[in-house]
């Protein structure tokens, strides 16, 4: 099982969004140490609880730091952001890391109302033809008579990495597969069983040059520590933290001890129960059990996995835990 990392740089309570930030490059320091495959930032904003709002430059910062673990977004979302800035930023970070550099694309704005607002996002519908924009800017592709004909994305000389669509749907799912893109299913936030979207990708797939063959990741949230007690203790701040987000109260990611003691409205405790049955939590090896049969079931490649504690050293035991139950070869090795 190919295994890789989704980080959403969590910010937990007492702590402050530049100390998650500084501590993403111990977890990539330790997933490239583990042998983990790739490891993907995504794009948030306004969130309390989430600190990558700007995932290529922390892209940047810890494919400098790791030697050979592939390093990219989960995604950038693609309304916020011109093409070509998105297509100059790309080529700059492959330039750096050549053949380290994953683009994962989202069509969502990935915040709230107002922030789109600020944000000045495009209208989500148009995500078709901002990819087309975005790739024809790359490879130089417009016709002489095209306002965009005489534009060049700087630097030069250099392709952009692999296109990879993020989506949680059928649709985007036949949409990946059939522009030759990778498709990376949301299964860590969505209940929507992940085997028809994947399906459906495959029936729908064309080769291209990043893609010969189709590539699915299957995303789940993990839990993992050395008993199941100690395990669902620690999964307590996302079932809190979760139970927030449902019912409309966003906040930086509380201990276990909050959690616990936290009297859940019937509302809060629906949340938490939809959560436990999205995560997956418990020992090493039960946790490698699941996620074996969940990627099993769905027809993924390869599993991407979340995972979101409130002490960093849990959370990096966690990895840790998970790579040993894989038996995934070490870098020394």
């Amino acid at each position: 099982m190919t295994l890789s990392i989704l980080d959403l740089v969590p910010i937990t309570s007492g702590g402050t969004a530049a100390e998650a930030i500084r501590r993403t490059v111990d977890l990539a320091q330790l997933a490239d140490r583990l042998g983990y495959e790739r490891l993907w930032y995504a794009e948030h904003h306004g969130m309390p609880s989430i600190a990558s709002s700007a995932p290529e430059i922390i892209i940047g910062q810890v494919a400098s730091a790791t030697e050979r673990i592939r390093v990219g977004s989960g995604g950038v979302m693609l309304p916020n952001h011109a093409p070509l800035l998105v297509a100059e930023r790309f080529h700059t970070l492959e330039t750096l890391f050549p053949g380290r550099i994953d683009l994962g694309l989202g069509r969502a704005p990935g915040t709230n109302p107002a922030h789109v607002r600020a944000l000045r996002s495009f209208d989500a519908e148009q995500f078709p033809h901002q990819l087309a924009e975005l790739v024809t800017l790359s490879r130089g592709g417009f016709p002489d008579d095209h306002p965009f004909a005489q534009v060049r994305v700087t630097p030069t000389g250099v392709d952009l990495p692999p296109i990879w669509l993020l989506g949680s749907s059928g649709a985007s799912a036949q949409f990946a597969g059939a522009n030759g893109l990778g498709y990376a299913f949301a299964s860590h936030f969505s209940p929507t069983p992940a085997a028809p979207a994947l399906l459906a990708y495959r029936d729908a797939f064309q080769p291209s040059e990043a893609f010969p063959e189709p590539h699915a990741i299957l995303a789940a949230t993990v839990v993992c520590a050395e008993t199941d007690a100690e395990a669902r203790r620690l999964a307590t701040t996302m079932e809190l933290a979760w139970a927030g987000i449902r019912t409309g109260r966003f906040e930086p990611l509380p201990s276990p001890e909050t959690a616990i003691a936290h009297d859940y409205s019937p509302a809060e405790q629906q949340a938490v129960d939809l959560y436990r049955q999205i995560a997956i939590v418990g020992t090493p090896e039960a946790v490698r059990d699941e996620i074996t049969r969940r990627a099993e079931e769905a027809g993924a490649d390869e599993v991407m996995v979340t995972t979101n504690i409130y002490d960093p050293e849990a959370r990096l035991r966690s990895f840790s835990l998970l790579a040993e139950a894989f038996e995934m070869a070490p870098l020394a090795a």
